[in-house]
């Protein structure tokens, strides 16, 4: 029995989106401040001007046009996602929602408890922009929801 090969022009869409999720990962905390839409759109304009194109509003209008809202929706949800295999804690923090969830990735009793999920927000230097009091924090199935702090 034989297998097919791949189709060449999809192993290429899966090394770009590999490559693309990559690079978002290595940079993502150069641009401050974290957790924000501002570090969000530099890296956009960082990634438009390494790819030649001009800084001024057509050339990133181009730039977001060539990407694509799906390759630009995968993009977003790596740079606001944060894996703690130590932890075994997965947090998505995209700052245009309104909760920071934080995902368990074994046994939600254990993996949820406040103290684990707050040394969680402190090492990936979210704890000062969500709600501290964790009255607030809601515990749905397998997830904790915290929300931002108010911006003042």
């Amino acid at each position: 029995m034989t297998t097919a090969s791949p189709d060449p022009i999809a192993l290429q869409a899966t090394l770009v989106d590999f490559a693309l999720a990559e690079l978002v990962r290595q940079n993502r905390s150069s641009f401050q401040p974290l957790w924000s839409t501002e570090s969000w759109a530099k890296l956009l304009i960082w990634l438009a001007l390494n790819c030649g194109c001009s800084g001024d509003e057509t050339g990133l209008k181009t730039f977001a046009e060539a990407l694509g809202s799906v390759q630009t929706g995968r993009m977003r949800r790596v740079f606001f996602e944060r894996e703690l295999p130590d932890l075994e804690l997965q947090v998505m923090a995209d700052p245009a929602e309104q909760q920071v969830l934080v995902l368990a990735q074994g046994p939600a009793d254990e993996l949820l408890e406040p103290e684990r999920v707050a040394r969680a927000l402190e090492r990936i230097e979210l704890a000062e922009r969500v709600v501290a009091d964790r009255s607030r924090w809601q515990r749905l199935d397998g997830l904790l929801a915290i929300p931002w702090q108010e911006v003042q």
